[in-house]
């Protein structure tokens, strides 16, 4: 395989060649727990869940990271709101975070670290800089010094003036230059702590990945990703710090995904104008918001909108009908094999070469659909198909399903359902016969109470998902 991304570092798309042949160490920014995660959150999570499943079924071994921001003054504001505490919050809303990434279809990660379980970590990391000239003391803070770092800016591609310029910063003469950023906050009343060699406090939000990362990952990584928003500050900031401290690459491949639109704005919580994962989830299945997510390519903006999740939502079932149908088709050695029945010998190939081209998802689902329409000009009408088509299709899609990540609706449980059907189906012809008409309209009741549809066609009776 020859994976091309592109990376924001340089601006161009690469090459990706691992540090280490065959292994993968793949950071990416996870949510900070102070609530349900938003549907514009979860773009991040899915297309990078699959890049992950993409490197993995191509043999590499990957590590992945995503961590848990647990404090942080959002955390603590919204602890305060409910009565309990900041670490009863983090608990509750990872849980929640688990039960809607599960529920979309999003690998849990190789390791999902909580910066509270860091302290150490990140204390010996504000040390070095500290003691390398990199960071100062002001009152129980420790702030990074932006301008002994000469890199600074080159993620973000601009200036230190220009940075300041376009940055919304609030005025601390304690700064020795206003884009400064805190690696750690001396403790305030009511606020949770930790002993430092600073005095009692708690970490700032940008160390808390790069300390979390090189421990887990290695002083350089592979990749590391996150949404377009977190290019600046964070991910500058990550940078700088993380360099300062070894005096070596922080990352070679940094990726980022373009925001989601509503009514042309980005959807975040800041704005007041989101939707959560899961009440998305109410509206629409997760595997159309899923498909929503991987249907145009990561880097771009999309526009969220209730006919774009039903348009996707049709798509679906498009994909859920074509699979039913081809594993429920008749199989007859003898079946003409010419036309339309003859499975695109390319397919396979050109859905890795989306991918491979920084990991062009919208073309990759493409070439799926049309694989799709063959299936279905293959299985019309209840026509009986070879053997060895069926089996090449199904192959196909189960590939897909790997990457994609589309609930293991093509995989044995889908076959294991397509076989107890088609045992009811029996059953309620052999009912029939027999003129026992009150079973056999049971069945049919209760297959439809499982969202299963029987057709009766002169080729015998055939079923699908309604």
């Amino acid at each position: 395989m020859v994976l091309s991304l592109f990376n924001d570092l340089t601006r161009k798309k690469e090459t990706f060649v691992p540090i280490e042949p065959g292994k993968v160490r793949f950071y990416s920014c996870g949510p900070t727990v102070y609530d349900f995660f938003h549907i514009g959150n979860a773009r991040p999570f899915i297309v990078f869940d699959a890049l992950r499943r993409f490197l993995e079924a191509k043999g590499y071994e990957v590590t992945y990271v995503q961590n848990f921001t647990d404090i942080d003054d959002k955390m603590i504001k919204r602890a305060a709101e409910l009565g309990i505490s900041v670490s009863e919050l983090a608990d509750r809303f990872i849980a929640a975070y688990f039960e809607d990434a599960d529920a979309l279809g999003i690998r849990r990660p190789t390791h999902s670290p909580r910066a509270t379980m860091y302290i150490p970590e990140i204390i010996d990391l504000v040390s070095r800089l500290v003691e390398n000239g990199h960071a100062y003391v002001v009152d129980g803070d420790v702030y990074f010094d932006v301008k002994s770092f000469p890199g600074y800016g080159k993620l973000a591609k601009q200036s230190l003036d220009d940075l300041l310029s376009g940055a919304r910063i609030e005025v601390d003469p304690r700064k020795r230059h206003p884009l400064d950023f805190v690696l750690w906050k001396g403790k305030k009343e009511g606020e949770p702590s930790w002993k430092s060699p600073w005095g009692e406090g708690r970490p700032g939000w940008h160390i808390e990945c790069s300390a979390m990362s090189m421990n887990l990952l290695g002083e350089t990584i592979d990749i590391h990703s996150g949404g377009s928003d977190l290019v600046f500050p964070h991910h500058e900031n990550e940078v700088a710090q993380a360099e300062a401290a070894t005096g070596k690459p922080f990352v070679n491949y940094w990726i980022h995904n373009g925001y989601i639109l509503l009514d042309q704005e980005k959807m975040s919580k800041s704005l007041g104008n989101f939707l959560t994962a899961r009440q998305a989830r109410e509206r629409f299945s997760p595997f159309a918001i899923r498909l929503f997510m991987l249907g145009a390519h990561y880097r771009s903006p999309i526009s969220f909108s209730n006919e774009s999740l039903r348009q996707a939502e049709s798509a679906a079932a498009r994909i859920k009908n074509s699979y039913t149908e081809l594993v429920n088709a008749p199989i007859d050695p003898t079946a003409d094999t010419s036309g339309t029945a003859v499975f695109p010998d390319d397919a396979l190939e050109r859905f890795d070469a989306a991918l491979e081209d920084d990991f062009n998802t919208a073309g990759a689902i493409g070439v799926l659909f049309e694989v799709i329409r063959t299936v279905n000009q293959a299985t019309a009408g209840g026509k009986s198909i070879a053997p060895d088509y069926r089996e090449r299709a199904l192959s196909f899609f189960r590939y897909v399903n790997g990457i994609l990540g589309l609930f293991d609706m093509f995989g044995d449980g889908e076959e294991a359902l397509a076989e107890e059907v088609e045992t009811l189906i029996a059953e309620r012809e052999k009912a029939r016969s027999m003129r026992d008409f009150k079973r056999a309209d049971s069945i049919r009741d209760e297959l439809a109470s499982r969202n299963i549809i029987l057709e009766d066609t002169p080729h015998g009776t055939r079923w699908k998902r309604s």
